[in-house]
C-alpha cells in the first residue's frame, strides 16, 4: 500500500487534527493538554505502534520522524505547530 493510500485514511473531517505522536514525546502530551482545553477534536497516532504511520510522518518531515506531527482536514499538516496555527487552521 502507498503512503498516498495510508494518508487518505488519516486525514480528519472538518474540525479537527490527526496528531502522530510517540509515548516519550514531551510537546506531544503539551500540545495534548493546550487541545484539550481548547477543546480542538483530534485523533492521536502512535507512530510506534501503528504500522506504516512513521513513513506517514517521514514524508512530511525529509525523512525525520519529527512528533508532534498534526495533518490537517485539508490534507497538509505541521510539525510541531503552536496552539494558535492548530486553532486558526481548523477554524476554531
Amino acid at each position: 500500500m502507498s503512503n498516498e493510500l495510508n494518508l487518505d485514511q488519516y486525514v480528519p473531517t472538518a474540525g479537527g487534527v490527526t496528531m502522530f505522536t510517540t509515548n516519550w514525546c514531551g510537546y506531544c502530551r503539551n500540545l495534548k493538554r493546550l487541545m484539550d482545553q481548547k477543546g480542538v477534536s483530534y485523533n492521536e497516532v502512535n507512530i510506534e505502534e501503528v504500522e506504516g504511520t512513521a513513513q506517514i510522518v517521514e514524508s512530511f518531515n525529509n525523512g525525520n520522524q519529527t512528533v508532534p506531527t498534526l495533518i490537517f482536514p485539508d490534507g497538509t499538516a505541521a510539525t510541531n505547530p503552536r496552539i494558535e496555527e492548530v486553532l486558526e487552521r481548523v477554524g476554531a
